[in-house]
This record gives structure tokens, C-alpha cells and sequence, in this order.
């Protein structure tokens, strides 16, 4: 049983070796040429924007390289257990050319992505190509003890690392310096790769860096925050002014006048009295939708799951609801969605022309818990997030809880907008 455990072992161990090393080399293969063309292309792209071309390409550039570092963040991951975090800057989406190339050299972690490039293509080289080269050398020192350095010296010394073949005495010495070689690439091939991506990591991860970016996204988001509460009371009480205050307000002058005709003219007085009801009636519908805006009674009651289903009930539009979620989230939280759905709702109502809209709800555990929520349609598409719209506003409310949005609307439909917030379910 123990042989059989440690053959087992041996397999893995001789396996992870092996994975390591092949990993390494596709790494080295592929870092050389990327890198060095990234880097070219975003100095080039750089150096032309006084001329006006590096502000159209910049953009589309440090987009690339961002794209390349987040492929090696992951890999870095998967294969070696390495987090490589990244705190790159937001961008609005309708930001202009300019306003996009200087915001993204402006943003540190791209600072960090270049930086990371020219490391990549020098010492990163190196740490990617030694597991393959300790794993794969001792077997030419084998080759030389089989005959080898008599092919390929041609009567010359044949050095095999610091061995000098000149003979088969000194040919089997490279063949057991090639064994020790095998022995250390056995022990130390996925600790040298897992050296890579630890460089890697020291270059990219924004470090206290990423503390900086968090306080001033939370500032941005405070503020925001803040502007949409006094937008909202604003809303409040411009609708309880011009809306029920103002029937309530004909109501007493309504039953005033009545008091007057009860004794002259009760005909008169009783057609005032049925418009007084139904002007209460009026009132007491408006103070529902005010409240039903302010904090749906159907979403404290029973759940988001529940509140969409409601609201999708209403809308024009066919709209199929499909929720998993295994318990609530905060009360916060929980109003947040609900009106964002709303908007992506209305905004699909009005803008989008389909017939058909479907909406998933479902939490996601991994890393804490995440709220997802997506609103589809297959109308005519053409959707952004840009400065005024209602999607911005939405952008702006969830930001508030750390949310993302994340729209894909190409000419012609379908549309798609995620939405998610990070949360844990009770």
C-alpha cells in the first residue's frame, strides 16, 4: 500500500514537473513577441499624440495591453495560485477621444501594465524560459554520455556546463551532472514558475495603491450618492405639491363651498360633495404612487424576487421573470436593484421596440456573494451609458453599493445590461 502511495506521488510530482516546465516554455515562447511589439506600439502610439494620431490610437492600445496583463492575472491564478489584483480607473462611457487617452495615461495601474511589459520582456523572459530549461537539459548530458559530443565536437573539447567533454570518462561526468540537474528541475521547476507570476504580481499588483483607488471611488460614489438622495427629495416634494397637496387643497375649498349651499342649494351641494369624493379618491392614489416610489410596500413584504415580478406585471411589454435566489439581501440593497431594474425596464419600454423582454435574477456565493441581475431584449439595440441618459443614472446608483453595469447593444439587437451588486443573501 505504501509503494502504491508513493508511486502515486512520484507520478504527480513527475507530472506537475512536467506541466510546469511545458508552461513555461509556452510562456517564454509567447512573452518575447508580445511584449516587445506592446511596448513598441504604446511608445509609438504615445509619441504621436502631439500630431493628433496617438489620441485616436492610445486608447485602443492600452486597452490591448490591459487585455494581455489580465490574460497572465489569470493565468497566474489557474496555474499557480497567484492573485494578481488590478485597480484600474473607470472611464465614462461617452468620454471623447482625448479625454479617454489622457485619462487612461493618467491612471496608475496602466502605468504599472507598461511597466510590467518591459519587465516581461527582460527578467519575466528569463523566470518563464529556466523551468523548461532545467527540466529539459540534464537530457543532453545523457545524450552526450550515449556519443553525442563525438557527432557535434569533431575532435574539439565539447563543454557540457562546466564540463569538458573530451572523453567517454568525462562524457559520463556530464550525464551526472545532467542527473543532479533532473534531480533539482524535480524539485524546484513549479516553485521557479510560480517565481514567474510572483514577479509578475510584484510589478502589477497595485499594492497599497489599490487602498488610494478605493478611497477615491468611495469619495466619488459618496458624492454621488448624495446627489441622487436631494435629486429624490426634490422629486418627493415637487410631487406631493403639485400632485396630492394640491388636491387636498381644492377638497377644503370644495367642502367650504359646500357648507354654503347645504341650505340654498343641496342639489348643487351634493354634485360638489360626489366631485370632493372622487378628487379624495384621486389624492389617495397619487400618495400610493408616491409611496410606491419612495419604497415599494411589495418589496419590504415579500423580496426582490417578488417586487420585479410585480412591476414586470405592469409594464406594456410581455416581460418573463426568472429568479434564484435563496434568501434577501439587505434592505439597501434590495431597493437599489429594484429601481435600477425599474429604469432598464422603462428604458426598454420606450426605446428598445421589442415584444419580448426577459429579466434573470440570481446570486452568485463565490467571493463574498453577488447579485446579478440581467435584462434582455431583442429590439433594435443601439443602447450606451452616456452623460443624461438613464442608464447613467443607473450606473451612478449602484456604484453607491460597488455594483458594475455592463450594457451589450449592438445596432440591431439584441440588448443585454448586467447588472451586478456585491452582497450576501440571510
Amino acid at each position: 500500500m505504501t509503494t502504491n502511495t508513493d508511486s502515486r506521488g512520484f507520478r504527480a510530482r513527475a507530472r506537475e514537473t512536467l506541466l510546469a516546465a511545458v508552461r513555461g516554455l509556452v510562456l517564454a515562447l509567447v512573452i518575447l513577441p508580445v511584449s516587445v511589439l506592446c511596448f513598441a506600439l504604446a511608445a509609438m502610439s504615445v509619441a504621436l499624440i502631439p500630431i493628433g494620431i496617438g489620441i485616436v490610437t492610445t486608447p485602443w492600445i492600452l486597452g490591448g495591453i490591459r487585455d494581455v496583463a489580465d490574460v497572465r492575472r489569470r493565468l497566474a491564478y489557474e496555474w499557480c495560485g497567484v492573485r494578481i489584483r488590478s485597480a484600474y480607473r473607470t472611464l465614462p462611457a461617452d468620454a471623447n477621444p482625448w479625454a479617454r487617452t489622457f485619462g487612461m495615461l493618467r491612471d496608475p495601474q496602466v502605468g504599472r501594465d507598461v511597466l510590467w511589459l518591459f519587465v516581461d520582456m527582460t527578467a519575466g523572459f528569463l523566470t518563464a524560459l529556466l523551468p523548461a530549461v532545467l527540466l529539459f537539459y540534464p537530457f543532453e548530458g545523457f545524450a552526450v554520455a550515449a556519443g553525442l559530443w563525438r557527432v557535434v565536437a569533431d575532435g574539439e573539447t565539447y563543454w557540457y556546463g562546466f564540463v569538458p567533454v573530451d572523453g567517454q570518462a568525462t562524457a559520463l561526468a556530464a550525464a551526472a551532472l545532467g542527473a543532479v540537474v533532473l534531480v533539482g528541475a524535480f524539485r524546484y521547476t513549479p516553485a521557479l514558475l510560480t517565481a514567474h507570476f510572483r514577479l509578475t504580481r510584484a510589478v502589477l499588483d497595485p499594492g497599497k495603491g489599490e487602498l488610494v483607488e478605493r478611497v477615491r471611488v468611495l469619495t466619488e460614489t459618496r458624492k454621488d450618492a448624495v446627489d441622487a438622495s436631494a435629486a429624490e427629495l426634490r422629486r418627493i416634494e415637487r410631487d406631493l405639491h403639485d400632485g396630492a397637496q394640491a388636491r387636498l387643497v381644492a377638497m377644503g375649498m370644495d367642502l367650504g363651498t359646500i357648507e354654503m349651499l347645504l341650505d340654498k342649494d343641496p342639489e348643487k351641494a351634493r354634485q360638489l360633495l360626489a366631485q370632493t369624493r372622487q378628487a379624495s379618491v384621486e389624492a389617495l392614489g397619487e400618495l400610493r404612487d408616491l409611496v410606491r416610489g419612495i419604497h415599494p410596500p411589495v418589496l419590504a413584504e415579500r423580496g426582490l424576487g417578488d417586487a420585479v415580478r410585480a412591476l414586470a406585471l405592469r409594464l406594456p411589454v410581455p416581460t418573463e421573470v426568472t429568479v434564484e435566489l435563496p434568501g434577501r439581501a439587505d434592505a439597501p440593497v434590495e431597493s437599489a436593484a429594484y429601481f435600477a431594474v425599474s429604469e432598464v425596464l422603462t428604458n426598454a419600454v420606450k426605446h428598445s421596440g421589442a415584444d419580448r423582454i426577459w429579466v434573470d435574477l440570481h446570486h452568485v456565493p463565490d467571493g463574498g456573494g453577488m447579485l446579478r441581475i440581467s435584462v434582455t431584449d431583442h429590439g433594435r439595440g443601439g443602447a450606451v451609458v452616456g452623460a443624461g441618459s438613464g442608464l447613467a443614472g443607473v450606473e451612478r446608483r449602484l456604484g453607491t453599493f460597488d455594483g458594475v453595469l455592463a450594457v451589450s447593444s449592438p445596432a440591431g439587437g439584441p440588448t443585454m445590461v448586467t447588472m451586478e451588486i456585491p452582497c450576501a443573501l440571510s
